[in-house]
């Protein structure tokens, strides 16, 4: 009996053109640097959220640190992650 290749050809286009779509993205990102100034003021926000307001902006920040266990005494993993939000209001 052959095999029907109509339904694995339109599986395999489908998928190989997000495959090329998403290689074609990641080629076009700029990569990336890190600057020790902003490695510290992530380091510095406060766990939570917090919110402040000027009369030109809004900054906020939002901090989430977990650590999860695989079991009472397994190996774990610390999850830290921050957000830094300044958004800017202005009349023209």
């Amino acid at each position: 009996m052959p095999l029907p290749l109509a339904p694995i050809a339109a599986f395999a286009i489908r998928y190989g053109t997000v495959a090329v779509a998403t290689y074609a993205f990641a080629r076009s990102i700029e990569p990336g640097r890190r600057d020790q100034r902003h490695e510290d003021a992530l380091d510095d926000a406060p766990e939570g959220m917090t919110a402040h307001r000027d009369n030109e902006q809004m900054n906020a920040t939002a901090r989430v640190r977990r650590v999860i266990r695989l079991g009472t005494d397994g190996p774990g993993i610390e999850i830290d992650a921050v957000s830094l939000t300044r958004i800017r209001f202005r009349k023209v």
